[in-house]
């Protein structure tokens, strides 16, 4: 019995293949388009209305570059979000190579803690760390109580409260982030190394780390556009004279009614993130070529 067999061209089956992936990106690609670029969009426009000219104007634009309120909320923004993503990357590194690596009993339990913040909401742990850092909280109480300080720590209504909460926040998602990347190295790596004489700190320093600069860079990105945005927690630990991005505009929004400044907060704030996103995304494609380039080299 004879068997007849179409053949049909690969290159007639590529518009197909073209088509079914824009069908699979559709329904993503709609959503963004709606509730991401349509609202930014007309933000960026509401920024260049002016209410007593009655068309367009960049009066806001140049209020916020000359106002130094709102560039020095802008300057702190920034520095607060930086030290929010380096503590996140710094503290959350550790506990990421024992959840990758570990096969005790106990990573199950580190697990759970690593993730316990993310069951209470960001109020009430914001609210937590106020009891513990105000003038009157645990830590001043303890240590008046012992006689090592004579008056209460400035622990609350400042940048230090702020970076404490926030980073208490975020933790959990570079966490994640590290421990993605670092189950990603093969372990055979890390024996070859020790076989060849190296501690455990030069593996981990020359092995692990450099290999794990995707969730490094990852776990910054995250954190930083995290403590960016945030709200509540720069609100209520930084108090009344720790002026943000989020809280004003917040305040020119709710208070002042004044939409076309706000939305030049926001665009700065958009902004910002986007540069530091670009920053991480090509200082990561960089050290790929750069690692890429060595073992060719090697090799």
């Amino acid at each position: 019995m004879n068997t007849i067999t179409l053949a049909v061209p690969a290159a007639s089956l590529s518009p197909i293949r073209r088509s079914y992936s824009y069908m699979a990106l559709s329904p993503a690609a709609l959503f963004l388009s709606v509730f991401f670029a349509l609202p930014m969009g007309l933000m960026i426009g509401i920024s260049f209305s002016q209410e007593e000219v009655g068309g367009f104007s960049v009066e806001s634009y140049r209020r916020f570059f000359t106002d130094g309120l709102s560039v020095a909320g802008f300057c702190r923004t920034a520095v607060m979000s930086g030290l929010v993503a380096i503590a996140v990357t710094v503290l959350g590194y550790p506990v990421a190579y024992f959840l990758a690596r570990s096969r005790s009993r106990w990573r199950a339990v580190v697990f759970a803690l690593a993730l316990a913040p993310e069951l209470a909401g960001v109020v009430l742990r914001t609210y937590g760390w106020l009891i513990i850092l105000e003038d009157r909280g645990f830590i001043n109480d303890v240590l008046l109580d012992l006689g090592l300080i004579s008056s209460p720590l400035p622990l609350s209504k400042n940048l230090f409260a702020v970076v404490v909460g926030l980073t208490h926040v975020v933790l959990p998602f570079g966490i994640l982030s590290l421990m993605t990347s670092i189950q990603g190295i093969d372990e055979s790596l890390e024996r070859a190394a020790q076989m060849l004489g190296a501690s455990r700190v030069s593996v981990v320093r020359h092995v692990i780390v450099p290999l794990s600069v995707p969730g490094i860079v990852s776990s910054l990105l995250l954190s930083f556009t995290m403590a960016a945005s945030a709200y509540a927690t720069p609100a209520l630990l930084g108090g009344a004279g720790f002026k943000v991005l989020a809280t004003m505009i917040s305040e020119q929004v709710l208070f002042y009614v004044d939409w076309p400044f706000a939305a030049v907060m926001a665009n700065a704030l958009l902004l910002l993130m986007l540069v530091i996103s670009f920053v991480g995304v090509r200082f990561e494609a960089l050290h790929r070529i750069r690692r890429s380039g060595a073992g060719r080299t090697t090799a």
